[in-house]
This record gives C-alpha cells, sequence and structure tokens, in this order.
C-alpha cells in the first residue's frame, strides 16, 4: 500500500511524520473520507468546501482547489492500482514548539490513504442501539471533522466490533443526535425527519445529499430536537455516511423496522446508484 505524503507517493511503512507537527500533539488536523467510485471522487467538492471551512476555523493557511485534489488522487490510485477506492484526505497542523499556538500555522502536513473497495452493491442492514455514553458538544461552534475522536471510539468499544450494529448518541438533554459514524434519518407519514446541526452533529456530507433527494422526491423534510419516542414511532429509519451510503436499519432498540425493504431507503439508494460515478457536488 502506497500513502501520499506532501506531494509524494512513499510505502506505508516509510510514511512518517514529526512528533512536533501539533496534529499529534493538541489534535489540530482535519480529514475528510470519501469513495471513488471507477476513478470518480463521488461530492468530492462538497468535502473540499467543508475541509477548507474547517481548516479557518484551525487556523492552518492551506486552503485546497478540486484540480489540486484531483491530481493527488489519480496519481496516488494509480500507484495502488485502484479504481474504487476508501479515501482518507488527511490534513495536520505541522511542525511547532511544545506549548499552545496562537500564529497561523503555515505548513501544515498533508496526508492521502486509499484503501481498495468492491464495486459498489446492494444496501447492507444494520441494527441501531441506543448508547449510554453521551454525544460529546464540538470542541468550537460547530463540530469539525476533525482528530478530536476520542467520543466516537469509547462509543465504539461499547457496542463491541460487529459490523451490522450502529450505536446512536443521545446528547446530554436526551435528543437523538448521530451515530458513530453516521447521521440518522427516518420517516413517518410522507415527512422525513433528522436531528438539527443545533444538536452538536456533524453536518455529513451524505446528510447534505439525502436532505436534498428527500426533497426532490416530492417528500418534507424536517430538521429538530427530537426523543428517542420520536424515533421508535418511525415508519423507516436510516442512516448515512460517504463510505457505507445509505444504510437501512432493520431494529432499532427491540422494535423490527422494514430496513432495506423500506420504500424511502430504496428510492434514495436508487438516487444515490444514478449519481455516484459523476456527480462532483450537491
Amino acid at each position: 500500500m502506497f500513502i501520499y505524503v506532501n506531494g509524494e507517493i512513499v510505502k506505508k511503512e516509510e510514511a512518517v511524520i514529526s512528533p512536533f507537527d501539533h496534529g499529534f500533539l493538541y489534535g489540530m488536523g482535519l480529514f475528510e473520507t470519501f469513495r471513488v467510485y471507477h476513478g470518480h471522487p463521488f461530492l468530492l467538492d462538497n468535502h473540499i468546501t467543508r475541509l477548507n471551512e474547517g481548516l479557518k476555523v484551525l487556523n492552518i493557511e492551506k486552503r485546497f482547489t478540486q484540480d489540486e485534489v484531483c491530481s493527488a488522487l489519480m496519481v496516488l490510485l494509480d500507484a495502488n492500482g485502484l479504481t474504487n477506492a476508501y479515501i482518507r484526505f488527511n490534513v495536520s497542523a505541522g511542525l511547532g514548539e511544545v506549548g499552545l499556538q496562537v500564529e497561523p500555522y503555515r505548513e501544515p502536513n498533508v496526508l492521502i490513504f486509499a484503501k481498495p473497495l468492491p464495486d459498489a452493491g446492494e444496501m447492507a442492514e444494520k441494527k441501531a442501539i441506543l448508547l449510554q455514553l453521551k454525544r460529546n458538544t464540538p470542541e468550537g461552534l460547530t463540530r469539525l471533522k476533525s482528530h478530536h475522536y476520542m467520543n466516537n471510539l469509547l462509543a465504539k468499544r461499547e457496542i463491541g466490533s460487529s459490523t451490522d450494529v450502529e450505536g446512536i448518541f443521545l446528547t446530554e438533554e436526551g435528543y437523538i443526535a448521530e451515530g458513530i459514524v453516521s447521521n440518522i434519518f427516518w420517516k413517518k407519514g410522507n415527512t422525513v425527519y433528522t436531528p438539527s446541526l443545533a444538536t452538536g452533529i456533524l453536518n455529513g456530507i451524505t446528510r447534505q445529499f439525502t436532505m436534498k433527494a428527500v426533497k426532490t422526491m416530492g417528500m418534507h423534510l424536517e430538521e429538530g430536537l427530537f426523543s428517542m419516542e420520536d424515533v421508535a414511532a418511525a415508519e423507516e429509519i436510516f442512516v448515512t455516511n460517504s463510505i457505507q451510503e445509505i444504510v437501512p436499519i432493520s431494529e432499532f432498540e427491540g422494535h423490527t423496522m422494514p430496513g432495506k425493504s423500506g420504500a424511502i431507503v430504496q428510492k434514495l439508494h436508487q438516487l444515490y446508484r444514478e449519481s455516484c460515478k459523476t456527480l462532483w457536488s450537491i
């Protein structure tokens, strides 16, 4: 496996950064994960926009363009012999002294990882359970896709290593927030519901795609503060992320759900398939 490190392609065993990188010392770093479908980086423009907005918040003086990212991806994918891939695009602050820095970071480290994925196939169902651990609040005004991942890691330990279960966070106030690695949606009547960003969740790229798709389908979309009872009364539940796509929930806290036989997830899955090899932005 080869990794992209600051413009060079190196074997994974040879990829290194300094221990003085503030991404390591203080968690000052961001990442984006997305899929490449037959050479096309799905919704890349939205991922770049979110990354650039986060870099501004972290005071890292680097902004990326579509051409720059695509050039790096092409070289990395070619080196690994991949056309379908899981991509992690990582930017850490770069070198600094030991101590909290207020000056801008001007030389960040850029690492890109690519892992092979099979051709996109049928939807895979999951069960959803409520986590005992509560969702932490964002470090700043909004949640970034940052190196601060302890809340997620502890939640994953709570549910174990099973790949067919997703843990769902509640906020400290008891509102439904998001999954460990996903955003959550549910349908009741002609309305699709999803938690508001006011709960402190990540504004996922697939979340944004799904919200637009729901409206395109002629359904109502409602963001808000919802309880576990609101979700338990749903007709369909599903979660989303950029690697697993649209994931239907077959069981929620002991309540059997339609899973992949649900009408809404089938329509969304079809729209996703029609878009994933060509769409650059939502």
